[in-house]
């Protein structure tokens, strides 16, 4: 793939300017993202951003990478396979964040943090003792990248972690790993689940009614994606005790609305999609070496499989 002009969907000229190689053979175009135009994309040979622009299209340009793990905006776009087009997307510290912030809210919980504030608030001195992760059972929906370092943390603790896949495929931290279709023995047995889950056509409303049927209390923790949950469903779960705490990090509108019910209850918590920030400089370090992996015809592990949808 030859590339000669690359276009940025931001004013990042500083922050890419301190990683550029000394010697760089390509042309960059940087602009905020809603000021793009016809001209600039019939430009570009390469797009690169966290979203489309408006009035996107594909033109001559050969290759998009996101500087978001999930691509899900960027294949909204119709026509990906028509144009032989490549897309990447950014892989770098999301598992270690998502990783500790699934284990802060599991010690929170285990360690009785919520009782123990309100004990204080009572001036009351009431022990109660705290549980061990090793004695908890996690299963986590997603064994890619990030739901391997979240199952990595975990067995480090002594925790027994399942994963849940399409495939079932066996991966490295995970006792065992099985298909979706097979799961609902597995997730029965659950003290926790966690789902790192990108959105695609068979992860779209998957924690449904007839999923949290199959839990016994289990902890829910969602840091995949928002739309993979029916939340309707969930609160259902919370309200018949299937589901005795929930940890949402994505939810299916963003910003969560003032009216949602979601806000009211004790029994979840919400966090407005902090679980794997994207660093910029990470982000253009992962661009950076995807483009050089392109240029020395490498294989690239942060190619979008667009029948997975990730």
């Amino acid at each position: 793939m030859n590339i000669h002009n690359i276009l940025v969907a931001g004013n990042y000229q500083e922050q890419f300017q301190v990683q550029l190689p000394a010697k760089i053979t390509q042309s960059f175009c940087f602009k905020q993202i809603d000021k793009i135009t016809e001209e600039d994309l019939s430009w570009a040979d390469v797009y690169v951003g966290f979203k489309p622009c408006p009035g996107f299209h594909f033109a001559d340009i050969k290759w998009v990478h996101s500087f978001n793990a999930g691509v899900n905006n960027f294949l909204e776009i119709d026509g990906w396979k028509e144009h032989d087009i490549f897309l990447t997307r950014t892989v770098c510290s999301f598992g270690l964040r998502i990783s500790e912030y699934c284990l802060s809210y599991v010690l929170r919980d285990l360690q009785y943090h919520h009782y123990f504030e309100g004990k204080q608030t009572e001036k009351k001195w009431a022990p109660k003792t705290p549980q061990l992760v090793k004695d908890q059972t996690i299963v986590i929906f997603g064994t890619g990248e990030i739901g391997q370092e979240v199952a990595k943390v975990f067995s480090s603790f002594g925790a027994t972690v399942y994963g849940v896949s399409q495939s079932g495929k066996q991966k490295e931290y995970f006792q065992k790993v099985t298909e979706t279709s097979s799961a609902s023995t597995l997730v029965a047995q659950a003290d926790w689940i966690i789902s790192t889950l990108p959105l695609t056509n068979e992860t779209s409303k998957l924690f449904d009614r007839a999923f949290f049927s199959n839990l016994n209390g289990a902890a829910f923790i969602n840091v995949g994606r928002g739309l993979t949950v029916d939340e309707q469903a969930l609160i259902e779960a919370l309200n018949s005790q299937k589901v005795r705490y929930a940890v949402l990090d994505v939810l299916e509108t963003e910003p969560l609305p003032e009216t949602s019910e979601l806000w009211e209850r004790d029994d979840i918590v919400i966090t407005p999609h902090i679980s794997a920030v994207t660093e910029l400089n990470e982000a253009i370090a992962c661009f950076l070496d995807t483009l050089k992996r392109i240029e020395n015809n490498e294989v690239l592990p942060n190619r979008v499989d667009f029948l997975k949808g990730y």
